[in-house]
């Protein structure tokens, strides 16, 4: 048996899975990656520091940098980490149930959903990261992110069924859909104060400057509530795979199925987005990244949480260190990055 094809049986509480011990190791080493990547960022301020004062500061509470990375710098990084892990994971989801590698929240329109309804608040209200009245007050830019996206997601499902779910026919929906709400986005912005369209534009691009716990908080709760039950429906996303017929004949119940991963991926897109804004390709990318080091029949779902979590961090260090001492937001550099990356897939698929 070649190696990439080794795998562990695990069994728990009646439900088993095949652990593929390539994937294991490369999640392993993605973590280790991007423990390290993290340190690295935390190293980057005003005060510079060395990789060692970063370690001794996070556990030291006695030291004079502990403040300085546990409340500014360590906030930041579990944020970048967490919000690429979340993004990957979802991308991860809804590549293997539309079957197409083009498929991701941004291209489904989950992200420019959750967009639309925060930028729509930061203009009633007057802040993208508070307001003291109106509907961004009223239920804060988590709530209003899950909502657009929950909305973007059951437009784009809805437009896209038809007695089945057809892949191609999913991504040029989103597609389109996408297309009407960031229309929408960008209208409310020229309706809006200047100053605070300002600021959302900074949030719209996917910045992770001033984040904290309240960012980290949300984020790391939906991974760890759906991460699990993602797991348990990985069986069924490997069903997936084939057609509904097939699917259908072996007792996978194929529209419940997809609807609850579908679900599962717009809750963890929407909360990144209300974390960090909408940080472009990396739903896109880090799913077929694990794919190929992996080598599996389709992403995998840790394995590409890891990945997202690398990419982001390091889009992170390239926009603190690039142009420094300015500052660029992370998704502008991973939107430079990614854009290639689906002129690549896109060719490949007409290839």
């Amino acid at each position: 048996m070649p190696t990439s094809e080794l795998a562990i049986p695990l069994r728990v509480a009646g439900l088993s899975w095949r652990l593929r011990l390539r994937g294991v190791a490369i999640t392993l080493l993605g973590l280790v990656l991007l423990a390290l990547l993290m340190a690295m960022n935390m190293r980057i301020g005003e005060i510079q520091m060395t990789l060692g004062e970063v370690i001794a500061g996070t556990f030291d509470q006695s030291s004079a940098a502990h403040f300085v990375i546990m409340e500014l710098r360590l906030p930041r990084a579990l944020t970048g980490a967490l919000v690429g892990a979340a993004l990957a994971l979802s991308g991860a989801i809804i590549q293997s149930i539309a079957r197409n590698p083009l498929a991701s929240p941004e291209i489904l329109g989950v992200t420019t959903g959750a967009s639309v309804t925060v930028v729509a608040g930061v203009v009633a209200s007057g802040s993208v990261y508070g307001g003291t009245s109106g509907l961004l007050a009223a239920l804060g830019i988590p709530a209003l992110a899950l909502l657009g996206g929950l909305i973007g997601a059951a437009i784009v499902y809805g437009l896209a069924w038809r007695r089945g779910l057809d892949g191609y026919r999913l991504v040029l929906v989103g597609i389109g859909v996408a297309a009407v709400f960031t229309n929408i986005k960008f209208w409310l912005l020229t309706i809006g104060d200047v100053n605070d369209t300002s600021r959302a534009m900074v949030w719209i691009s996917g910045s992770l400057n001033g984040r904290g716990w309240e960012h980290v908080a949300p984020t790391a709760l939906a991974l760890a509530l759906l991460v699990p039950l993602t797991l348990l429906g990985t069986r069924s996303l490997d069903a997936l795979r084939f057609g509904d017929d097939t699917v259908t004949s072996l007792g996978v119940r194929t529209n419940l199925a997809r609807a609850l991963m579908i679900l599962a991926a717009v809750l963890l897109a929407a909360v990144a987005t209300a974390s960090a804004g909408p940080i472009a390709f990396v739903a896109l990318a880090s799913p077929q990244i694990a794919l190929r080091l992996a080598r599996s029949g389709q992403p995998p779902l840790l394995c590409s949480a890891v990945i997202g979590g690398v990419l982001t961090t390091v889009a992170d260090l390239i926009a603190r260190t690039a142009f420094s001492p300015l500052e660029l937001p992370v998704g502008i550099v991973t939107a430079v990055l990614g854009a290639p990356y689906l002129i690549h897939l896109i060719w490949r698929a007409r290839k």
